[in-house]
């Protein structure tokens, strides 16, 4: 019996110019919308060829035997991904951490679009050499970068996955009040939320904070089996403390957290605060390196 052709699963999101005509049903409508604050279509319009271009090339690139699927950033949460897909994220660095929590081991190849714009650290490759990275990925040919992610677990059994980091907190600006245990040191705490950050984070929201911080942490490296954790703005009182604000949780170290809030406690990932869990008085929370890895495709 034939084996099955390797399923290159395409990810992308839409662009800013798509999102201005679904809200606002024509190019005409959208145009006098920007207009009206001073900005020009044309700009996004530029943009949007670009990213489709870039779509257009890896579409072609796809040997006609092999089987193709497109999936929105929007719709991750309801596709079933097959343990042998070779997946291309298409886009800015973000849409590789948005991927990343629904996979198990499937090897990611980044493409970016607009080099001139994105970054390019998780999508470091070129439209053009996409037709010889699917070869090699799919011959295991190519190298695979082994990303640390983290994970935080609910006593009930809901768990959360994320690339970059896993925010705790109250959802509104209130402050979020928690018992805080790391190793044998506990403290109760009231703050703006904490952090949880992976080697791959910790270029982004927890570079930010160790910055205005002024922290001496050596934050980890994105391969490094390391999470650091830091608290936002901790307040002094008489019930609560400010003595564990920041630390690294080498190897399966972990960070518990018991939730003092009766409601607007959430837990999410990378920034996508509609995909979240809520939290409650007296839940506790585990966070500790996940048991899986992003498998990102480099060279």
């Amino acid at each position: 019996m034939p084996a099955t052709p390797p399923r290159v699963v395409l990810v992308t999101r839409r662009t800013d110019y798509e999102a201005l005509l679904e809200r606002h049903g024509t190019r005409g409508q959208a145009a006098f919308f920007l207009q009206t604050r001073g900005q020009q279509i044309e700009a996004l319009e530029a943009v949007h060829r670009e990213i489709q271009g870039a779509l257009a090339i890896i579409r072609r690139a796809i040997p006609e035997p092999w089987r193709f699927q497109q999936v929105d950033r929007g719709d991750l949460d309801r596709f079933l991904f097959e343990p042998d897909d070779l997946v291309v994220a298409l886009g800015q660095d973000g849409l590789v951490a948005n991927v990343a929590k629904y996979l198990s081991g499937q090897p990611v190849i980044g493409v970016n679009p607009l080099p001139g714009q994105y970054d390019g650290v998780l999508v470091p490759h070129a439209p053009r050499d996409i037709e010889e990275l699917l070869q090699l990925t799919a011959a295991g040919g190519m190298p695979l970068e082994r990303r640390t992610m983290v994970a935080a677990e609910i006593d009930d059994g809901q768990r959360l996955l994320a690339l970059n980091e896993v925010f705790i907190g109250h959802e509104s600006h209130q402050s979020a009040r928690y018992l805080l245990s790391v190793g044998t040191v506990a403290e109760r705490q009231s703050s703006s939320g904490l952090i949880v950050a992976t080697g791959t984070g910790a270029t982004g929201w927890a570079r930010s904070i160790h910055q205005a911080t002024r922290s001496t942490l050596a934050l980890p490296a994105a391969t490094e089996a390391a999470l650091v954790f830091f608290v936002r703005e901790a307040f002094p009182s008489i019930a609560t403390g400010t003595g564990v604000t920041e630390g690294l949780l080498e190897g399966d170290g972990a960070l518990q957290l018991t939730a003092e809030m009766n409601s607007g406690g959430v837990i999410f990932g990378d920034g996508i605060e509609a995909d979240r869990i809520e939290l409650r008085w007296g839940q506790r929370v585990s966070v500790q390196r996940a048991d899986t890895s992003l498998n990102l495709v480099t060279g």
